[in-house]
């Protein structure tokens, strides 16, 4: 099955072809079925690739790609376990979300054009994950930021959707650049880019060399534009402006993970790095608490869920930082699982409520939409740390982890978790609950979805509660199946997998985690059900901390007063200034001065005889003149 990997990436890129070629020709339920069919073999034969995982990792050579003097890149994949366990959850979330799509997009006239732009996303998702090479990686990596740009400018004809889509694209190539960086300067270390020859090498190195370091950085903040992390992360929650299906798949299950993937791959690199980890550790927690409060403050449903994204991704690269490799990947795919379905929820939600996403505009959905309400449920106690559920195995992990690396990092941590309770319980008491407050013409249209669109929730449901199994805790007498698959690709230094908490101590932080979600639960449905302490529904009566909070710090406003402006000032005083003047007015003296010129020669051709035969005469006296008097 290994020699078949090429299949899985081809099919989603013959997905793509065959519907933009044939835009116009297929009918809806044809482009579905062809789409939805294309990343259904991926998935597949992704699922045969990880029943039949050899034990050492695998390179598969594509062709030979180009030679440049000493640089020889093979398009080549390999395939590990890491690489499995990334392709099982692009194709099989990205199958889920492609079915949901069908129902969800339905009514829309670009419907083909949607479906060739979702099977593009996968195919490059696919290619940056089974890179075996950080040219293929970095190749794939590029895909995915086009196939976001397209995604969320996809409705393109709104102009502040595809001023969402250029703020995407742009931050995202501040951060591609430090990453093509950073691979050049492995090129310079190593003379290679290929990681079958660069990790044996580095773990030859010493730690905290000044090359390393400067590469991981560079690295990292390349992480720091694709998964959203401070100062980076202002494009995620504008990316909202894409239909709620490209939320769930490459702004919750994929895309934003790739930093994380990368990371993870070049896991030998950054642990000969202690000070970057140091660095991504800080970064990723004030990341995850910042992000957090900002979603206190959201009354769009969409919005909450993109802050609790960047929060979410704060604490899979504090868990980075942390050295907790196979944590983070823990964390990722139980993240996958309830984040794409409260997506896919609220995109029900909102379907439901012909378009409206604030949420002081509804309440009381939970008898109109039975499942939604259901699943949303579920997704809410994964994302909040309850268990049995997801969430609650992936982040204790990273709590317990981050205590034995930085006790005040795990404070940072911990308040994350109480906050995502809140915002989230908050979501969901406003959105399900109390009396409907939308107008009578949303009440009289609110319906469940169909079955096209519930049947993907209701997996995500199953996933989101028994995703936990992949990393029982010891102290329930569990295997942690997601570390072992990993450990022979973590293994390097063992320091940093040793370090593990007490089971007294996970006890206590398990318990004293439940009594805190439960006060913060009961606190939550006490002031929005019962006494309807509710945000008021005219912007400009939100005052104090909740309008700073509103307005999400001024962090926009602050960028654009400290970047944008001041750098359009600059391109101005470029194009009026230093071009018209400068550059065009060098340009025009110089064709005056020849003008000028021209015109002065021009008049002593008169075609006067007499003329040139007294000028002959002046021109040799002047000879003489010059040759008997000034020599």
């Amino acid at each position: 099955m290994i020699n078949w990997i090429g299949l899985v990436p081809l099919f989603p890129l013959l997905g793509f072809l065959i519907l933009s070629l044939g835009q116009k020709s297929f009918s809806k339920t044809i482009a579905g079925l062809i789409g939805s069919a294309t990343v259904t073999a991926s998935f597949l034969i992704s699922l045969c690739v990880a029943a039949t995982l050899p034990v050492e990792p695998v390179t598969v050579d594509v062709f030979h790609w180009f030679s440049a003097g000493s640089l020889s890149v093979d398009f080549s994949f390999l395939v590990d376990p890491l690489a499995a366990i990334f392709l099982i959850i692009i194709t099989g979330v990205g199958l889920l979300i492609h079915i949901y799509s069908i129902g969800y997009m339905h009514d829309d006239p670009a419907f083909t054009r949607f479906f060739s732009y979702l099977n593009l996303f996968v195919f490059f998702m696919l290619l940056l994950v089974l890179g075996a090479n950080y040219l293929v990686l970095f190749t794939g990596w590029e895909g995915v930021g086009l196939c976001s740009y397209l995604l969320i400018g996809f409705w393109f004809k709104n102009p502040e959707y595809n001023k969402a889509a250029n703020k995407a694209f742009i931050m995202n190539r501040i951060g591609d650049l430090a990453f093509l960086l950073g691979v050049i300067l492995i090129f310079v270390q190593f003379g290679s880019i290929a990681f079958a020859d660069i990790f044996p090498a580095a773990r030859q190195m010493p730690d905290n060399q000044p090359m390393m370091v400067a590469i991981t950085l560079l690295l990292f903040i390349g992480a720091t534009g694709k998964s959203a992390q401070l100062p980076l992360y202002t494009w995620l929650p504008d990316a909202m402006a894409g239909p709620t299906p490209v939320s769930a798949l490459i702004h919750a299950a994929t895309m934003v993970t790739a930093g994380i993937y990368m990371v993870v791959r070049s896991n030998v690199l950054y642990s000969l790095a202690p000070f970057t980890l140091d660095v991504m550790a800080t970064i990723g927690t004030v990341t995850a608490l910042f992000a957090a409060t900002i979603a206190l403050g959201q009354t769009d449903i969409k919005k909450v869920l993109a802050y609790s994204t960047v929060s979410q991704l704060g604490m899979m690269v504090a868990a980075l930082g942390a050295g907790a490799y196979a944590t983070a990947i823990f964390h990722v795919t139980t993240h996958a699982f309830f984040k794409a379905l409260l997506f896919l929820a609220a995109g029900s939600v909102i379907h439901a409520m012909s378009g409206e996403q604030d949420v002081r505009r509804m309440g009381g959905l939970r008898k109109k939409l039975p499942v939604t309400y259901f699943v949303f449920l579920i997704g809410t106690l994964a994302i909040s740390g309850i268990p049995p559920f997801a969430g609650f195995f992936s982040k204790d992990e990273i709590l317990a982890h981050m205590w034995v690396q930085n006790k005040v990092l795990f404070v940072g941590l911990a308040l994350t978790a109480v906050c995502t309770a809140l915002y989230m319980f908050r979501l969901f008491f406003m959105t399900f609950f109390g009396a409907f407050r939308g107008t009578h013409e949303q009440e009289h249209h609110l319906h469940e979805s169909p079955a096209v669109m519930t049947i993907p929730l209701i997996v995500l449901a199953i996933l989101s509660t028994v995703g936990g199994l992949l990393g029982i805790p010891e102290i329930f007498g569990g295997h942690h199946h997601l570390r072992a698959l990993l450990a022979p690709l973590l293994s390097f230094p063992a320091s940093l997998l040793n370090e593990e908490p007490s089971h007294t101590f996970e006890w206590i932080m398990m318990g004293t985690t439940l009594l805190v979600l439960a006060i913060v639960i009961r606190t939550v449905y006490q002031s929005i059900v019962v006494r309807a302490e509710l945000p008021s529904s005219d912007d400009k009566d939100i005052t104090g901390t909740q309008r700073l909070l509103a307005n999400k710090y001024y962090v926009d406003e602050i960028y654009q007063a400290a970047i944008v402006k001041p750098l359009r000032t600059f391109g101005s005083f470029c194009g009026n200034i230093i071009e018209n003047y400068i550059i065009d007015g060098a340009v025009r003296t110089v064709n005056a001065a020849v003008n000028t010129a021209g015109s002065g020669t021009r008049k002593l051709q008169t075609g006067n005889v007499g003329f040139y035969v007294f000028a002959m005469v002046l021109g040799i006296l002047a000879i003489l003149v010059y040759n008997l008097i000034i020599r």
